[in-house]
C-alpha cells in the first residue's frame, strides 16, 4: 500500500533526533559489572590478591583454562578503525565508537555476549592486522566492524588464516547471511530453485561481494550472476580492475557468463531477484526495470535510511516479494538477526574459526525458524522480538563447527540450546532488574 513520502522521512530522522538526547544523558550505552558474588571485603583475595595467583599459575601450565577461569570464553572485541561508518564513511574511531557501542549492546541483549568496543587511531590494514592478532588472548571471538574497502577483504582473509579464534566482519559475512536466509524463503514464495534463477547484485561493496560468494556455495550458478558498481556491470573487460580491487576483479572472472555490458537496468532484465545494496533511493532502481525482470521477481533493496526504490512502487512494478533495510516496511533484511546467534554457538562451542559453510547454516536455520506454511510475501524472515531465533542459530552453528573439526569441545545440540537460551535469558533478565530497580534511569 502506498505510503507517504513525507511522514516516512520525517520517521526516518526520528531516531537521530532521540539518539542526540538520549546518548548524553546515559553517557554511552555498555558498562562492565560483576559477575561474582561479592559477601564482604575478605572476598577480595579470593577474586584478587593472593587468591589470585593460584588460577594464574594454573593458566600458565595450561592456556586453554583462560576458558574456564576467565571470562575470556564469553567475550568478543568490536573492531574498527572507523572508516566505513553506517554510510557516513571515514569519519574516525572516536566518531565510530558510538556504533560499536551499540553492537556491543546488541551482543549482548540478543546475544548474551560480553562485546567490547575497540576503536583502531590506524587506517594500516597491517597495523589492523597486527593489533587484532596481539589482542587473542582476551577474548574468544572477533568482530570486525565498518573498514572500508578494499582494505577489509585482506584484513579478514589474513586473519581468518592466522589467527587461533574466530574473527567474522559483520559488513560482509553478516550481511550476506541474513540476505541469503531472506532470499531462501523468498524463493520458496515464487516457487523457484536456487540453482535456476539469475540474480542481480547492485553494488559491488564488501556486502554484495560476500553476498556473491555465499550465493553460489549455496548453489546459484555463478555465471548467472551479474554484479555492477558505479562504472557499470563486472565482467571479464573490466580489466582495470585486477590491481586496483582484485575481489570485482575475481568477481568479473566468475560471473557474468554473457558477458552483459551495461548498468543497473542491464543487470537487472529478465533476472529473478535483485540484490541492492547501492545508494540510497528512491529513484536509483526504476519501475520499468523490474516490469522487464522475470515473472514474479524477488526484489531486495536495502540502502538506508531509503531504499533504492520505494516498496510500493517495487509491487507495482511487478515485485512478488520485497525487502528492505529498514523496520517500518515488512520483510527487514536485518544483520542483528544473524550475528548474535552465531557468536553464541561459536563461543559456546570454543570454535577456533566461522567458515563460510557454518555461515550457510546459519542462514539456512534462520530461514527455517518460519515454518514453510508460514512463509508469505510480507514475512521471509523472523523479527529481532522472535527471541528463540537466537538459540536456534547458535545451536546449528555449534553443531557445524564439530562437523567441521574447528569446535574446541563437543557438545549436543540440546545442549548448545539450551546454554544460549540460558545466556540470553540472563542477559536480558539483568536489564530488565536494572531498569526496575532504576540503577538504569528511566528517560525524562
Amino acid at each position: 500500500m502506498k505510503q507517504n513520502v513525507k511522514k516516512l522521512l520525517k520517521a526516518a530522522q526520528e531516531p537521530s533526533v532521540l539518539a542526540r538526547k538520549m546518548h548524553p544523558f546515559y553517557k554511552g550505552k555498555i558498562e562492565v559489572v560483576p559477575k561474582c558474588r561479592i559477601k564482604d571485603f575478605n572476598d577480595f583475595s579470593i577474586w584478587y590478591s593472593p587468591g589470585v595467583a593460584a588460577v594464574c599459575a594454573d593458566i600458565n601450565k595450561n592456556p586453554e583454562l583462560a576458558y574456564e577461569y576467565t571470562n575470556k570464553w564469553n567475550s568478543v572485541a568490536v573492531v574498527s578503525d572507523g572508516t566505513r561508518v553506517l554510510g557516513l564513511g571515514d569519519i574516525g574511531p572516536e566518531a565510530g565508537m558510538p556504533v560499536m557501542e551499540g553492537k556491543a549492546l546488541l551482543y549482548k541483549y540478543l546475544g548474551g555476549v560480553d562485546a567490547y568496543p575497540i576503536c583502531l587511531d590506524t587506517k594500516d590494514q597491517h597495523k589492523i592486522i597486527e593489533t587484532v592478532k596481539i589482542l587473542q588472548p582476551s577474548f574468544g571471538g572477533i568482530n570486525l566492524e565498518d573498514i572500508a574497502q578494499p582494505k577489509c577483504f585482506p584484513i579478514l582473509q589474513t586473519l581468518r588464516k592466522e589467527c587461533r579464534i574466530p574473527v567474522w566482519h559483520d559488513d560482509q559475512q553478516g550481511t550476506a547471511l541474513v540476505t541469503l536466509a531472506g532470499l531462501i524463503n523468498a524463493l520458496k514464495v515464487v516457487g523457484k530453485k536456487a540453482g535456476k534463477v539469475k540474480v542481480a547484485l547492485i553494488g559491488a561493496g564488501a556486502a554484495n561481494i560476500c553476498i556473491a560468494r555465499l550465493l553460489m556455495l549455496y548453489g546459484v550458478k555463478p555465471g548467472n550472476v551479474i554484479m555492477t558498481d558505479s562504472k557499470g556491470t563486472l565482467h571479464k573487460g573490466r580489466t582495470e580492475l585486477k590491481v586496483s580491487h582484485p575481489e570485482k576483479w575475481e568477481m568479473c572472472l566468475e560471473t557474468n557468463a554473457n558477458c552483459v555490458h551495461g548498468y543497473i537496468k542491464e543487470a537487472m532484465e529478465n533476472a529473478d531477484a535483485v540484490i541492492a545494496l547501492s545508494t540510497p533511493g528512491p529513484g536509483v532502481i526504476k519501475k520499468e526495470w523490474i516490469s522487464a525482470m522475470a515473472k514474479n521477481p524477488i526484489v531486495f533493496v536495502c540502502a538506508n535510511p531509503v531504499p533504492e526504490i520505494w516498496p510500493w512502487e517495487a509491487k507495482e512494478a511487478g515485485a512478488a516479494v520485497v525487502a528492505t533495510g529498514r523496520s517500518d516496511f515488512e520483510n527487514q533484511v536485518n544483520n542483528s538477526l544473524g550475528f548474535p546467534g552465531v557468536f553464541r554457538g561459536v563461543l559456546d562451542i570454543r570454535a577456533s574459526a566461522i567458515t563460510d559453510t557454518m555461515a550457510i547454516t546459519a542462514a539456512i536455520e534462520l530461514a527455517a525458524c518460519i515454518a514453510d506454511n508460514k512463509i508469505k510475501p510480507g514475512k521471509i524472515l523472523p523479527t529481532m522480538d522472535d527471541w528463540q531465533i537466537f538459540p536456534q542459530v547458535a545451536a546449528a552453528v555449534g553443531m557445524r563447527a564439530q562437523k567441521e573439526k574447528v569446535a574446541g569441545r563437543k557438545m549436543t545440540k540440546e545442549a548448545l540450546f539450551d546454554q544460549a537460551v540460558e545466556m540470553i535469558k540472563r542477559s536480558r533478565g539483568i536489564t530488565r532488574t536494572m531498569m526496575r530497580k532504576d540503577y538504569i534511569k528511566k528517560y525524562k
